[in-house]
């Protein structure tokens, strides 16, 4: 299933809040990533908290980026 993201806020312990276009909330931990490829420079929290919606997805200062459909599969809902 691919829904876009709508909005999208840094929160602590390298987690994303996330927005989807059906209105759910969803918790993303970025901690798995932060070992791979340009997701290395996000250990730099400044650079985490560049993060912003971009289109349909996020992406950051860096521009490193994500797929919406693995930030979905991957969260976690929040009632």
């Amino acid at each position: 299933m691919y829904l876009a993201i709508k909005d999208v806020k840094p929160q602590g312990n390298y987690h994303l809040l996330l927005v989807f276009e059906n209105g759910e909330k969803r918790l993303f931990d970025m901690k798995p990533y932060l070992n791979f490829g340009i997701f290395k420079e996000l250990k730099d929290i400044k650079m985490f908290k560049t993060v912003r919606k971009n289109f349909d997805t996020i992406e950051w200062e860096n521009e490193a980026d994500f797929d919406p459909e693995i930030l979905y599969q991957k969260s976690i809902k929040i009632e």
